[in-house]
């Protein structure tokens, strides 16, 4: 019943930018907090950026720090990734989770249930 649908991926020029989102259905979206990983070709699943369950807190890794915008909408149970500057070693899936109902975004994976698809995202050089 829970639902997590990633769009917005895409082949984009090194130094452009995507916009992903994440629409969630089946749960209370404002009780939980959320995140976004990747996953590269033969690499393992990394965080990338995480957001409490207000959208008052985000965090994100220092490989995107800077460039990088995560935004929740409790009011259309949607979170986004905003991805801008991007560069070739971003390329990878990119999926989205949510966590434990009021509890702490994290950047660990094991601290997420609920998680959805993926969409790629391919950044060319």
């Amino acid at each position: 019943q829970v639902q997590l649908r990633e769009s917005g991926g895409g082949l984009v020029q090194a130094g452009g930018s995507l916009r992903l989102s994440c629409a969630a259905s089946g749960l209370t979206f404002s009780s939980y907090p959320a995140g976004w990983f990747r996953q590269a070709p033969g690499k393992e699943r990394e965080f990338v950026a995480g957001i409490s369950y207000g959208g008052g807190r985000r965090q994100y890794a220092d490989s995107v720090k800077g460039r990088f915008t995560i935004a929740k909408d409790n009011r259309n149970n949607t979170v986004a990734l905003q991805m801008n500057s991007l560069k070739p070693e971003d390329t990878a899936v990119y999926y989205c989770a949510v966590g434990t109902p009021y509890g702490l975004e994290s950047d660990v994976a094991s601290r997420y249930y609920y998680w959805g698809q993926g969409t790629q995202v391919t950044v060319s050089s």
